[in-house]
């Protein structure tokens, strides 16, 4: 009886050490993540958060790792910011909805445009068709989202629309508030030949419709990607289109079309290039130039005068 009562009584103390291991190394996991000092940087969640709760909030790339692979809370950062770098914007955290509430309801409000604002013809058919909106509000104070007077289209430094200054000139306007309920117009971006997506300031929490955005920087439910248009594209109605019914063929001259400077080195080089073939000059025209950039003719090859010829014409 005796032997019985020492054999539950070390049965119950291993027991009661398994419980203690565990538990504490859990208790210090719990504590790690809620002690973290980083409060502008999203914390990884642990294994024992439910994932359906999560689901409306996280990207299920970030809840499959579980945040990161590190175990240190500095190791766990890294991890988040290679993830999730410029895109912890959202809807539900960085965009008032109180301005779009009441009777004002959805309002756009675009700011003055300065004395001698240089403004793309491009960028100007967006105000135009913005203000001419049954939106627009000339009243800030009735607005749910705002619109810059500052052409941000070209963001390309070799360009002759780039508009310097604008982090400097943005930061200084009253109604800014860090960009919230802003939406910032975007085609290009960077400069040649690597094209980066440097808009040359920060856009805060302002909502980015741009062309060409990059999956890595690109905010889930919060940005708008935007097709490139010409400055010939029309501000608004047009021809009726050839294609007046679901017919095949459609009854339409061209089914593509793309003109546009072709990068000989560089960035964009190898995707132009790759789809050269699919020009046809009929139902399918892709022209391009080589003239691009002040040493082009240095990397020039032997398509390239036929096709600034064809550019051209």
């Amino acid at each position: 009886m005796q032997a019985r009562k020492k054999y539950v009584l070390l049965v119950l103390c291993i027991f009661c050490w398994l419980v203690l291991y565990f538990w504490g190394g859990l208790h210090e996991q719990i504590l790690g993540f809620l002690t973290e000092k980083s409060s502008d940087v999203p914390r990884p969640w642990p294994d024992w958060v439910d994932r359906a709760l999560l689901a409306d909030f996280a990207d299920e790339a970030v809840l499959q790792h579980g945040g990161g692979t590190g175990d240190s809370p500095k190791e766990r950062r890294q991890a988040w910011n290679g993830i999730y770098k410029d895109s912890r914007c959202r809807m539900e955290t960085c965009f008032d909805f109180k301005r779009c509430q009441g009777a004002n309801g959805f309002r756009v409000y675009i700011y003055p445009t300065e004395n001698g604002e240089r403004i793309s013809e491009s960028y100007r058919k967006i105000l135009n068709s913005v203000s001419g909106s049954r939106y627009y509000t000339s009243d800030p104070r009735e607005a749910c989202v705002f619109v810059l007077s500052i052409d941000t289209l070209d963001r390309d430094q070799l360009s002759s629309q780039f508009v310097p200054n604008v982090d400097e000139r943005i930061r200084g306007y009253p109604l800014w508030n860090d960009g919230r309920n802003h939406v910032i117009f975007n085609l290009y971006s960077g400069t040649w030949p690597n094209y980066t997506e440097d808009l040359g300031f920060n856009v805060g929490q302002a909502i980015l419709a741009k062309a060409s955005l990059n999956s890595e920087h690109f905010r889930p439910g919060f940005d708008i990607s935007i097709p490139l248009f010409s400055k010939e594209h029309p501000q608004k109605g047009g021809k009726r289109g050839w294609l007046v019914r679901n017919s095949v063929p459609p009854r339409r001259k061209y089914l593509l079309m793309f003109k546009g400077k072709r990068y000989l080195t560089g960035i964009g080089s190898d995707t132009r290039n790759a789809l050269h073939h699919i020009h046809n000059g009929k139902d399918i025209v892709s022209l391009t130039t080589c003239r691009h950039g002040k040493d082009w003719e240095k990397h020039k090859d032997a398509r390239c005068d036929h096709d600034n010829q064809e550019y051209e014409r």
